[in-house]
C-alpha cells in the first residue's frame, strides 16, 4: 500500500495543486492531509474545497482550529487583534457550515488497513507543539503517550525530517505551501508498506511560485491583512521562517506598534 501525506498547505493553491499532480504520478492508494490547509496565503477557501473534493481523510491543524473556533466561546481574544488579521481574512471566505465541519475535524488519524501508522498534526493532544531535532526522550514520550504504532507522521514544523525514537520512527512532513528550508517547492511524504515496515520517501514538487505571488497581488492580501500578511508573504517568497522568529522578537519590543515592529524585524534580521 502507498500513501501520500500532505500537510501545511496554508492557502497556497498553486503549491497544493502541484503537490497533488506530483503525488498522482506515484499512484498512491490513499492521499491523507495532516492539517493546516488554511491561513497564510490568500486561497484558504479554494484549498479547503480542493481537499474536500479528494475524499481524503483530513486532520485538524492549529489553523483549522483558529478558523473553526473564531467567534465562539473557545476563541482566544487575541484572534480578534491585528496579529491575527490573516485569520480574520480567512473567516470571511467560509460559510458557517464549512467552519463547523472544519472545527469537527479529528486531531489524530488511524487509517483503515494501515496498521502501525499514526497521523497527527503536531502531537497527540496538541496541534501547536514543535519537535526540534535532539528533543530529549522524556519530552518526546510526553508528546506521544500510549502510542503503540511504530510509524508516526506529523506536520506543523514545516521542515522535513525522519527521526528514530525508541522502537519507532517519527516523520515530519515538509510543508506543501510554506516550506522553511529555503527550497520553494511543495513538500510532502510518500509511505510504502513493506514486510519490514513503512518505507519513507520525502518528496518535493516544483510549483509556479510566481502564480502564488500573483494571488497575493490580485487579492491585495498584504494591504488587507497588514504586517502579519507581509510576514506570510516573505515566508512564501523565500521559503524561510519569518513569522515565528518575529513573534519571539516581538516579545522584546511589545510596546511598539505591530507595523513598526515588523518593519524593524525585516530591516535587521
Amino acid at each position: 500500500m502507498r500513501i501520500a501525506i500532505l500537510s501545511d498547505i496554508h492557502g497556497n493553491l498553486p503549491a497544493f495543486e502541484a503537490a497533488l499532480r506530483h503525488a498522482r504520478v506515484h499512484a498512491p492508494d490513499l492521499i491523507a492531509i495532516a492539517g493546516d490547509i488554511v491561513i497564510g496565503a490568500p486561497d484558504s477557501a479554494a484549498c479547503w474545497q480542493l481537499a474536500q473534493s479528494l475524499g481524503a481523510p483530513i486532520l485538524r491543524g492549529n489553523h483549522e482550529r483558529y478558523l473553526g473556533h473564531f467567534g465562539t466561546e473557545a476563541a482566544d481574544p487575541l484572534w480578534s487583534t491585528d496579529r491575527f488579521a490573516p485569520l480574520q481574512w480567512a473567516v470571511t471566505q467560509f460559510s458557517t457550515a464549512e467552519r463547523h465541519a472544519i472545527a469537527d475535524l479529528p486531531m489524530t488519524l488511524r487509517l483503515p488497513n494501515t496498521p502501525d501508522l499514526l497521523l497527527v498534526h503536531a502531537a497527540v493532544g496538541s496541534d501547536r507543539v514543535n519537535l526540534p531535532p535532539h528533543t530529549p526522550d522524556a519530552e518526546v514520550a510526553a508528546l506521544f503517550p500510549n502510542v503503540t504504532e511504530r510509524c508516526i507522521v506529523r506536520g506543523h514544523d514545516h521542515l522535513a525530517r525522519t527521526q528514530p525514537w525508541r522502537d519507532k520512527v517519527i516523520v515530519t512532513n515538509g510543508a506543501v505551501g510554506l516550506p522553511m528550508d529555503a527550497n520553494p517547492a511543495a513538500q510532502y511524504v510518500l509511505l510504502d508498506a513493506t514486510k519490514q515496515g513503512w518505507h519513507i520517501q520525502h518528496q518535493a514538487a516544483a510549483y509556479d511560485l510566481n502564480a502564488a505571488i500573483d494571488r497575493f497581488r490580485a487579492t491585495d492580501y498584504v494591504a488587507v491583512t497588514g504586517p502579519m500578511g507581509r510576514l506570510f508573504f516573505r515566508e512564501l517568497v523565500t521559503a524561510t521562517p519569518h513569522l515565528v522568529p518575529f513573534l519571539r522578537f516581538y516579545q522584546q519590543v511589545a510596546d511598539l506598534p505591530l507595523a513598526t515592529a515588523v518593519e524593524r524585524f525585516l530591516t535587521h534580521f
